[in-house]
C-alpha cells in the first residue's frame, strides 16, 4: 500500500482537482441562481414552523437520495460476493470507494443539515425560501457527480468538495446572520473569523506536511 501511495504525483493530481471545480463552480452557480429564479413561491410559508417542514421535507429527499443509497449499495455487494463477512477483508476496489463514499456523505449530512435548517428558519417568506430548494437540490446533484466521478478517476471526486464548500458557504451565512441577531456586527464577524483563522493555519500545517 506504501508504494501505492507513493507513486501518486501529488502536484499533477492536484492540477486536475483544481481544473475540474473551475468548471464545476460556474454550472453549479448558475443551477443554484436558476432554481432560485425560476421556481415558484412556496405557499404557507408564513410562519417558521412551516418554512423549518419544508427544509425538513428536503434533508429526507437528500438522506433518501445520497446516503441510503449509499448504504444499499455496499449491503448488496456485501450480500451476493465474499465481502459478506466484513471481517474476511474480501472488499472490491468498487466497494471500499462505495465505503468512503458513504462515510464522506455522512460527514457532509453533518454541515448541510444544520445549514439548511438555518436557512428555512431565517427566510422572511415563500419567495426567500426557494434558496432551500436550490441549496438542496444542487447539493444532491453534487453528490452524485461525486460517487460517479469516484468511481472513475479518484480526482474526479471533486464535485463533492463544491457541495460541501456549497454547505459550508450556506452555514456561515445562518451563523454571522444569527451571530448579527444576537450581538450586532461583532456577533457576525466573531465566529467567521474564528473559523477563518482555524482555516487558514489548518491549510498551512497542510501545505507544510505535503513538502
Amino acid at each position: 500500500m506504501a508504494g501505492e501511495g507513493d507513486s501518486i504525483d501529488v502536484a499533477a493530481t492536484r492540477r486536475r482537482m483544481l481544473l475540474t471545480a473551475a468548471a464545476v463552480v460556474p454550472v453549479a452557480g448558475l443551477a443554484w441562481y436558476a432554481l432560485y429564479a425560476l421556481t415558484p413561491a412556496v405557499p404557507g410559508a408564513e410562519q417558521p414552523i412551516d418554512r423549518l417542514g419544508f427544509a425538513l421535507g428536503w434533508i429526507g429527499m437528500a438522506t433518501l437520495l445520497t446516503l441510503v443509497l449509499g448504504v444499499e449499495a455496499v449491503a448488496h455487494e456485501r450480500l451476493f460476493t465474499p465481502a459478506i463477512n466484513p471481517l474476511a477483508g474480501q472488499e472490491s476496489p468498487r466497494m471500499r470507494i462505495n465505503l468512503r463514499y458513504l462515510q464522506n456523505t455522512l460527514e457532509q449530512l453533518a454541515v448541510f443539515v444544520p445549514a439548511l435548517l438555518l436557512q428555512a428558519w431565517q427566510a422572511s417568506d415563500g419567495t426567500e425560501l426557494r434558496a432551500v430548494t436550490a441549496t438542496a437540490v444542487v447539493w444532491i446533484a453534487l453528490r452524485m457527480v461525486f460517487w460517479i466521478g469516484y468511481h472513475r478517476a479518484p480526482e474526479l471526486r471533486t464535485p463533492g468538495l463544491i457541495g460541501a464548500a456549497l454547505a459550508m458557504m450556506v452555514l456561515a451565512i445562518g451563523v454571522a446572520r444569527f451571530g448579527y441577531d444576537l450581538a450586532g456586527p461583532a456577533g457576525a464577524i466573531t465566529p467567521l473569523a474564528i473559523f477563518g483563522g482555524v482555516e487558514a493555519y489548518l491549510v498551512w500545517i497542510s501545505v507544510r506536511a505535503g513538502r
